[in-house]
């Protein structure tokens, strides 16, 4: 077996917890490959055995694995999502963050994982549609698995977003901004401007305007198929697009596009674990 590991590099507090996973990958045979920053970060902090059976790498045409593990809270996760591209390997989220709704096992769990892994009865792995964003001007990875928002420039009070579905007119929003977020997005963002909470595998996007100057103006939920089209106007010359938290300033005038990538993030969800568990546990529901 071979993972890709990936995180964040505020790890002190679990060093040995992570010194007992890479041994115990070496000890089983299991080859592991690591992001460099993580790495370069880990090498000095932990004792070279622990480190053996691990290849550095940066780039994500350069590796392939049976699983990636991401170490941290749910913006590690993303970020694996990115490193790991449209290679689809599975992500298994390892929290060592806060909220945690993509990082689901905790990191005391993490010396199990590999054996855990090896047994596919263990654990489901849940498809998880992206948003592809397309406008001049954008770049980086063009792909949000939480939400893409279009919002107002600092110097700005307010913005208008005119939205169109599938070449048909549907809203014009005068808010500070508007939120198009996935179903594995809906408990982000989404969630704290009022929008659904979505099951991550529905597929469906939510469009939820953030501090919308109408009482008419309400999240609605959209089929996954659907392509959206975005114009803005304002008293500012620009606007923010923000993909996953990947901000790109842009003029006024840029239209944007979004609709379903053409590929999928596969995320690792352990038979112990599920969604309906994670909402009790993180939003106190009893």
């Amino acid at each position: 077996m071979k993972i890709a590991i990936y995180g964040s590099r505020r790890q002190q507090p679990y060093l040995p917890l992570i010194e007992e996973f890479l041994t115990t990958l070496a000890a089983r045979g299991d080859k592991a490959v690591m992001h460099a920053k993580l790495f370069n970060h880990l090498q000095p902090l932990l004792p070279a055995e622990a480190l053996q059976c691990v290849s550095r790498v940066v780039e994500s045409p350069r590796f392939e694995a049976d699983f990636a593990v991401s170490l941290g809270g749910d913006g590690s996760f993303l970020r694996t999502a990115a490193w790991v591209a449209d290679k689809q390997i599975p992500i298994i989220g390892v929290n060592t963050g806060h909220l945690g709704f993509l990082a689901s096992i905790s990191v005391e769990e993490l010396a199990q994982l590999p054996a855990q892994l090896a047994d596919s009865a263990n654990y489901e792995v849940e498809s998880r549609s992206l948003l592809q964003v397309d406008c001049p001007g954008l770049r980086g990875w063009p792909y949000a698995l939480n939400e893409a928002t279009i919002t107002k420039s600092e110097s700005t009070s307010i913005i208008g977003v005119r939205a169109r579905i599938d070449g048909v007119d549907l809203a014009d929003y005068r808010a500070d901004g508007l939120i198009i977020a996935t179903p594995t997005g809906s408990t982000a963002y989404n969630l704290s401007v009022g929008g659904p909470i979505v099951e991550p595998t529905a597929p469906v996007w939510v469009l939820s305007p953030i501090a919308a100057h109408s009482l008419s103006m309400r999240p609605l939920v959209v089929g996954e198929r659907s392509v959206l089209h975005f114009d803005c106007d304002s008293r500012g010359d620009t606007f923010r697009l923000t993909l996953d938290g990947r901000t790109t300033s842009l003029p006024i005038d840029t239209p944007v596009e979004m609709r379903r990538a053409p590929f999928v993030v596969n995320v690792v969800r352990m038979k112990a674990h599920n969604f309906a568990d994670t909402l009790r546990a993180k939003l106190q529901w009893g």
